[in-house]
């Protein structure tokens, strides 16, 4: 089950704290000298998860002090650990450029402490494994826990861009389906409907000088077929252009309410926009809301929409706990939406907390 940034945010507190706390409490005299290198060691690691590479730099500058002064060495390999595992899950290019980097911050002053006379500067506790005490076991177990976390991220990037590519496949697979049968039914339509059209014209044609009777009653035929062919095309397309006429946003809301959905809202006037932008926004807005019902728990969400500088904002702010699952089609198609206006599509973080889906559709480039 993944954790969210709050409980990310909290597990890299006690990581950063139990840091501090073993390097002062392992230390002969927890004097200035050791508080220092302990929060310089283990500090940085609550924010890993904000500035993954600075902190990794600042890990190992301080992980190459601490060797050199004997203070926390057991745990600057887990420490340089915990701060490789976000830089090598974002790219494999900056993972093993940091795996790299942490070995050197740990085997050079390492090799230093073992063949420099008087270092460290202060002794480790008796029969403890130091590198000034027993060297190689100190590398090895150093690389091992460092190489450790950069195979354990890459197995999870690895999992992750596995997943979007299913995902990627999902997503192209379903719109390829929906859009053969779209097309399936349009030619069902049409292509059964023009050949008796074109069939009673051609009657219509034949009996226009000897039959004039039966020739209106083919024409009747005709106008018949052709509104019921245009009604079944509107049937099939409805869907895919305009909403109901009768619906508008403050009746989306209501519907959302109805089922379960703890909805504020808060509306422009749209009366005065294209067409085009007002179906546009009601279908990105339905769909953002279809997400928060079936998703969120609780399920509750405001709807904000505005008019700023000639565009049109939509914003959906999912303020309940999306459970995880594998992403739909609903995203794909805001942004095919948005993408017909020449705006932008945000799917993220909101700045107060939540989940926000914001719109933007401008209004001179409306089709």
């Amino acid at each position: 089950m993944a954790l969210g940034p709050g409980a990310r945010w909290a597990v890299d507190v006690v990581a950063a704290g139990v840091v501090v706390l073993w390097v002062v409490l392992r230390s002969p005299e927890p004097d200035a000298l050791a508080w220092a290198v302990a929060a310089a060691l283990g500090g940085p690691l609550a924010v890993r998860g904000r500035w993954p590479v600075a902190v990794l730099v600042g890990v190992a500058l301080a992980g190459a002090v601490a060797v050199v002064t004997g203070l926390g060495q057991e745990v600057v390999a887990l420490a340089l650990a915990w701060a490789l595992y976000p830089p090598a899950l974002a790219s494999a290019r900056s993972g093993a450029v940091g795996a790299l980097g942490a070995l050197v911050a740990v085997a050079a002053p390492g090799v230093a402490v073992a063949v420099v006379p008087g270092l460290p500067l202060v002794p480790g506790p008796e029969g403890a494994e130091s590198f000034d005490t027993t060297p190689v076991p100190a590398l090895l177990y150093s690389a091992v826990v460092i190489a450790g976390s950069w195979a354990a991220a890459a197995v999870v990037r690895d999992r992750r861009r596995r997943a979007a590519e299913l995902a990627a496949a999902r997503t192209a697979r379903a719109l390829a389906e929906e859009r053969l049968r779209i097309a399936r039914d349009i030619h069902d339509v049409v292509g059964h409907n023009l050949s008796l059209i074109a069939m009673k014209a051609a009657v219509a044609n034949h009996l226009a000088e000897h039959r004039p009777g039966e020739r209106e009653a083919a024409l009747r035929t005709i106008e018949q077929v052709s509104r019921s062919a245009l009604a079944d095309v509107r049937t099939v397309l409805g869907a895919l252009r305009a909403p109901p006429a009768d619906h508008g946003l403050e009746r989306l809301v209501e519907q959302a309410r109805s089922a379960g959905v703890t909805v504020t809202a808060r509306h422009a006037d749209l009366s005065g926009l294209p067409t085009s932008v007002r179906v546009s926004a009601y279908r990105i807005a339905q769909e953002a809301l279809t997400n928060v019902r079936r998703h969120s728990r609780p399920p509750r969400c405001r709807l904000t929409t505005a008019v700023e500088d000639d565009r049109l904002v939509i914003s959906v702010v999912d303020e309940g706990t999306a459970r995880p699952g594998p992403p739909g089609h609903g995203l794909l198609g805001m942004g095919e939406r948005v993408d017909l206006h020449g705006g932008a599509l945000h799917a993220g973080a909101a700045p107060g907390g939540g989940f926000e889906v914001r719109a933007t559709l401008p209004l001179g480039g409306a089709p």
